[in-house]
């Protein structure tokens, strides 16, 4: 199964891919979508859909995985991710992928086996997972490839639900 992991945003957007059979995953690719500053909203929300769109048709992912959105304080920065996020759902269901959703508490528990982890934990398991010399650059990266091992993970856990649900909590 090859998953697409992304790191949902507005400025920075991760991405990761991993293909992934039972209990062996390999990092295919990863990297950062960049939109400018200093330009529209609906400028960036364009690119980001574009760009979503060439990554799909590029690797030809099985799964989605993104992150569902955490508000911690800036709730202005919270809005502006919601509505790339939103681009990037789009995105994924014009190009027929299904699209799966984790918490990050979900992508902690699945990567490092404890849902409050710190980012270096999850980064160095990440490394570990896909038996990797070095963590993914730069984090939002990172983040991307721990959201596709998450759903690998979860996909094949006696838990999963079917290939019947689009869109999930796991």
């Amino acid at each position: 199964m090859r998953v697409l992991g992304i790191d949902p945003g507005i400025a920075t957007i991760g991405f990761g891919i991993v293909d992934s059979e039972k209990n062996s995953h390999k990092l295919i690719n990863c990297g950062v979508i960049s939109t400018p500053a200093h330009t529209s909203l609906s400028s960036r929300l364009e690119q980001i859909y574009d760009d979503m769109l060439q990554l799909i048709e590029l690797f030809h992912p099985d799964a989605a995985s993104i992150e569902e959105l955490f508000f911690n304080t800036n709730l202005t920065t919270g809005i502006a991710v919601a509505h790339g996020r939103g681009v990037i759902l789009l995105a994924c269901r014009k190009a027929g992928l299904k699209v799966y959703e984790y918490t990050p508490l979900q992508v902690k528990q699945s990567v490092v086996g404890y849902g409050r982890a710190e980012k270096t934990q999850v980064m160095d398991m990440v490394k570990r997972i896909c038996a990797l010399p070095k963590p993914p650059k730069p984090d939002d990266a990172a983040d991307a490839v721990a959201l596709a091992l998450c759903h690998a993970r979860s996909s094949t856990s006696l838990l999963y639900r079917g290939e019947n649900e689009e869109c999930s909590t796991i």
